[in-house]
């Protein structure tokens, strides 16, 4: 699991019919996890710019929804970011 920052979003009017209605987040790892590049994600949770989130990766990612092409999904909001960076 991957403890991030959303910094953005991602428009997508052309996806997957299993993705119809999701949103796309674009999330930046913490700098403590020495991860350089930002990742998008589905959000399943209802996070927005600026929220501390939680993030699961791989087949994790796809347990909620299974056989959708998912590597990254926001399954968390961090209610208090303020020490993780």
């Amino acid at each position: 699991m991957i403890i991030g920052k959303v910094v953005g979003s991602v428009v997508s009017t052309r996806k997957c019919e299993t993705l119809t209605g999701s949103k796309f987040m674009i999330v930046e790892p913490i700098p403590s996890l020495k991860v350089d590049s930002r990742l998008v994600a589905v959000d399943r949770v209802g996070a927005g710019i600026g929220e501390y989130v939680l993030v699961a990766t791989g087949s994790a990612a796809r347990v909620d929804v299974p056989n959708v092409p998912v590597d990254a999904a926001i399954v968390g909001i961090i209610d208090d970011g303020s020490n993780l960076e």
